[in-house]
């Protein structure tokens, strides 16, 4: 009986150029945050924020998903994706479980790992008017800010949350 010889290696994935700068985000993240705006009370919460890539295309995407901290009940989801350009900016686009969608634009600086987007159109919202959120490399963890704006209030931050890659 002749030997079998042994499986290939699996083809070499490739990530598109555009998305290289911003690889260190792609991956499974957790970790806790915490809310507070103008109209509600402080509540902290648990998320997985999920950024994966398809081969050779120049797109990211992204999941995040939250939920009570102290009984682990469901709270808010969002996906979209995230399309990099090599000369630094970004377009993002959101649809949160709301019915909330947005569409940002911004920048990414690779060396300092840090990525800025503000709303270019915030749709189907009868109150919120902007949201803006920072994403930051912090010794090694994800860190990120939003800041939400209302027909009632000016841009504050609403959000912010500190997750470890798993």
């Amino acid at each position: 009986m002749a030997a079998v010889p042994p499986p290939s290696p699996p083809p070499q994935v490739s990530v598109h150029p555009a998305v290289q700068p911003l690889s260190y985000l792609l991956g499974t993240w957790r970790g806790q945050g915490e809310g507070s705006f103008p109209t509600i009370s402080p509540f902290k919460y648990s998320e997985e924020l999920q950024f994966s890539h398809s081969p050779n295309k120049p797109v990211i995407a992204y999941s995040s998903k939250t939920w009570k901290l102290n009984s682990g009940e469901p709270m808010h989801s969002e996906s979209g994706y995230w399309r990099p350009k090599i000369d630094g900016t970004i377009e993002v686009v959101v649809a949160q479980s709301t019915g909330l969608v947005e569409v940002q634009k911004g920048t990414y600086d690779a060396e300092q790992r840090i990525v800025k987007l503000k709303s270019a159109l915030v749709g189907n919202a009868s109150k919120v008017k902007e949201i803006n959120r920072v994403f930051e490399m912090v010794n090694g963890d994800l860190a990120y800010v939003v800041e939400m704006a209302t027909n009632l209030t000016s841009l504050q931050t609403h959000l912010k949350a500190l997750l470890k890659k798993i």
